[in-house]
């Protein structure tokens, strides 16, 4: 019955947020045009309403999904037909919806027990998600295990014993997830073992759930947040540190399976311009773009020399993803709370735009058929 009042809460302010929301548009019935919906994030508004939004490839938003509380991760199927929005950390929904045509499907609430971590990621089959999950009164990690059964997401399993406070996670291949483990207990969003946190890089075994490595850093007090991943295989990680506020310590490092984390290269003084956070990666080429709203900036780093290239300013710089179109030149796309869209090259050609969507954490790509 907790469950039913629960979810019942959840659809009520759903609702609302679609009744409210000041830029919402009308879904058509039929399918919308493939090339045109392109990106995928959750959003915000002024007067506190949340969505997830499609959009487009310059961040013009095309249509929008009410949900009941802020959102955060959007984890798309591979045949690019279905996303999940995650509620933000500690969450209590996950919402399944159609991206080509902007139906929304029943809402799963998290169980009384568990908490969702904002994050997930779907099988190569698209068959299976992935969520990042917590006991609500241990933070004790657990990789939630759905089925995709008539537009509904059922869970059939879970996977625990790797750590405390998961957040991403990622497929790094068929058989194993990567997950950054941020080693903090909370009490809704208050940390309370700060000096006893033990992050780390995690990769399961999505067969039998076992870990088969794990991979720490030096300072414990550098959470383990965000993930992305080279094209050799290597896996990104962004970190949050939870120490001084005057310490500039490295906030993304890089792994390869076997080895030890390497953080990225910076002074002292660069770290600390992005306000001890991270919160999107992406790799494009031999370069990464790694985005802190804290600290109003993303920064480029060439990994051929783990060398920073650049900090640019940027408002609540939030998501980043990359385009590989073939329509347009590859670039990375990058988001800003404040609404503006940075579209960047390689070789570090950037256009902008300006839209009317308060951009949350995160980017993913829809992708093309």
């Amino acid at each position: 019955m907790a469950i039913d009042n629960h979810k019942r809460k959840l659809l009520k302010s759903s609702a609302a947020a679609l009744a409210l929301s000041p830029w919402l548009t009308a879904c058509s019935s039929s399918s919308l045009q493939r090339e045109e919906a392109a990106l995928v994030s959750c959003s915000r508004t002024a007067n506190g309403h949340f969505s997830a939004v499609v959009a487009d490839n310059n961040g013009y938003p095309i249509y929008s999904i009410p949900l009941p509380e802020r959102g955060h991760g959007v984890a798309i199927s591979p045949n690019g037909e279905l996303g999940v929005a995650f509620a933000r950390r500690p969450g209590n929904y996950m919402q399944l919806f159609n991206i080509e045509t902007g139906k929304s499907y029943a809402i799963t609430a998290s169980s009384p027990d568990r908490y969702f971590y904002g994050h997930g990621v779907f099988s190569s089959d698209g068959m299976t998600l992935y969520t990042t999950e917590g006991e609500r009164k241990t933070s004790q990690g657990i990789i939630g295990v759905y089925q995709l059964r008539d537009y509904q997401l059922i869970k059939v399993n879970e996977f625990s014993g790797f750590g405390i406070g998961p957040h991403e996670v990622i497929r790094v291949d068929d058989i194993t997830l990567a997950i950054g483990v941020g080693g903090v207990h909370t009490d809704g969003r208050t940390p309370l073992n700060l000096e006893s946190m033990q992050p780390a890089l995690v990769y399961l075994s999505t067969e039998s759930g076992e870990v088969v490595e794990r991979v720490g850093l030096a300072d414990h007090k550098l959470s383990i947040r965000h993930l992305s991943q080279t094209h050799d295989g290597r896996v990104l990680c962004g970190q949050q540190y939870r120490g001084e506020p005057e310490d500039g310590v490295p906030l993304v490092t890089i792994h390869q399976r076997g080895g030890a984390l390497i953080p990225l290269n910076a002074e002292p003084e660069e770290w600390l311009r992005f306000n001890h956070y991270i919160a999107s990666i992406a790799v494009l080429g031999t370069h990464v773009v790694a985005t802190s709203p804290r600290g109003n900036c993303y920064g480029v780093w060439d990994l051929e020399t783990n060398q920073l290239i650049e900090i640019v300013s940027l408002v609540d710089a939030s998501g980043v993803v990359v385009e590989q179109s073939g329509v347009n030149p590859p670039q990375w796309h990058i988001s800003s709370g404040a609404g503006k869209v940075v579209n960047r090259t390689e070789s570090g050609m950037v256009t902008s735009h300006q839209t009317n969507v308060m951009w949350d954490n995160h980017w993913n790509r829809i992708p093309l058929k």
